[in-house]
């Protein structure tokens, strides 16, 4: 998915509390219990370690990455067939430690699921919807939504909170698997792809959106992702998928990261 575009944390993290995404209630934490906004947003601190499995409609491996356009898909059949470029993407997210000032988040799941759009090179995507489990607070959901924010500092036609759900995530030697709501409502299944003596083939130097830090794309090819929530539901075979791990902080905000950087 697209990473080299103008990076505003506040717009983003306004786009995020308004009215375009819908807001769970609660504040920056439980002690402080005050409302998350723009402002307070950007003058939190916060820091988060997590694993992404991620899968999208793209060949092996996405284009959208380098160009500021997805990859062209057929669709449709017969004389209604014609040709469309979109990126329909699935993000499966760990937080293996983190903290939004004093609300802890290690161990929290969510999910990510959308659409690039056919065309982004200002910034603009389509939609994307994103999913908690029950057990997230409010203050949880909301810190999650301002890093959101934060990696992702697009604008979107619809950026949206869908329904709670349970959220399995695993990660073999093999390949990983994540399931929301026991697959009823999305899946990702990766198989890993492996190089020179059998070792993973690993992706370096490329930048995950506006997160400055990553362990590397191991790549994956997806047998299946899927999205069968709302109503725009997609399913692809073959097509592209990694798992990487993002690091990144207010810090790096702060520093400039999210001022803006080159395209590859």
């Amino acid at each position: 998915m697209r990473h080299h575009l103008i990076l505003l944390l506040t717009v983003a993290s306004a786009l995020l509390m308004s009215g375009g995404c819908a807001n769970q209630g609660g504040g920056i934490s439980q002690s402080e219990g005050s409302k998350l906004t723009p402002a307070n947003a950007a003058s939190a601190q916060w820091a988060v370690n997590l694993d992404n499995i991620e899968a999208c409609s793209c060949p092996l491996f996405c284009q959208c990455y380098f160009n500021e356009r997805p990859a062209l898909h057929q669709t449709g059949s017969g004389d209604a067939q014609h040709a469309m470029r979109f990126c329909r993407f699935n993000n499966a997210f760990r937080i293996n430690q983190g903290h939004f000032n004093d609300t802890k988040l290690d161990g929290m799941k969510f999910w990510m699921a959308g659409d690039l759009g056919g065309d982004f090179s200002k910034g603009q995507m389509d939609w994307a919807v994103v999913h908690f489990e029950p057990s997230a607070t409010p203050p949880q959901r909301d810190a999650a939504k301002a890093i959101v924010a934060a990696i992702f500092p697009v604008k979107w036609n619809s950026f949206t909170t869908g329904a709670d759900a349970k959220i399995d995530w695993n990660r073999t030697a093999d390949g990983a698997e994540a399931l929301l709501d026991d697959g009823k409502a999305a899946q990702i299944v990766l198989k890993t792809t492996r190089g020179n003596e059998g070792k993973p083939v690993v992706l370096k130097n490329v930048k995950f959106w506006a997160a400055p830090r990553n362990s590397g794309f191991e790549m994956m090819a997806s047998e299946l992702e899927a999205y069968r929530a709302g109503d725009k539901p997609f399913e692809f075979k073959n097509t592209n998928g990694f798992s990487t791990t993002i690091d990144m902080n207010a810090n790096d905000v702060a520093k400039g990261h999210a001022a803006g950087f080159s395209s590859n």
